[in-house]
């Protein structure tokens, strides 16, 4: 047993000894359509211009830029729904803490329609 464990903490990627691949949100859907990203541009740069070291720029630079796009939308998107799941578990908490209470909300909107209808 221990020996599995030893041997998935060595499968772990880091790139640049900084960022881990595997444990960190985001950061292998970012640099694989990163990597797409730079291929095509660099590619497609090529074929326009038969240019070798200034496709690679184009390349690298394509790289960087969706990178950091897929990066920033994902970590947005993570952000957002992370903010959401807060606001649901805490109105889970106070529809708990306050149910049948003179203090629940539903309670006092129930008695507003009832005497709105009578």
């Amino acid at each position: 047993m221990a020996g599995e464990q030893g041997g998935e903490q060595a499968k772990s990627f880091k790139l640049l000894g900084i960022l881990d691949v595997k444990n960190v949100p985001c950061a292998r859907e970012s640099l694989l359509y990163g990597s797409l990203g730079g291929i095509t541009v660099g590619l497609g740069h090529f074929l326009a211009t038969s240019r070798v070291r200034r496709s690679c720029h184009f390349g690298m630079g394509g790289f960087i830029l969706t990178t950091l796009g897929c990066w920033t939308y994902c970590r947005y998107n993570n952000a957002k729904l992370r903010i959401q799941q807060r606001m649901i578990q805490e109105g889970i908490r106070n529809k708990i803490l306050y149910e049948s209470t003179q203090f629940d909300p539903e309670k006092k909107t129930m008695k507003n329609t009832e005497e709105s209808r009578s």
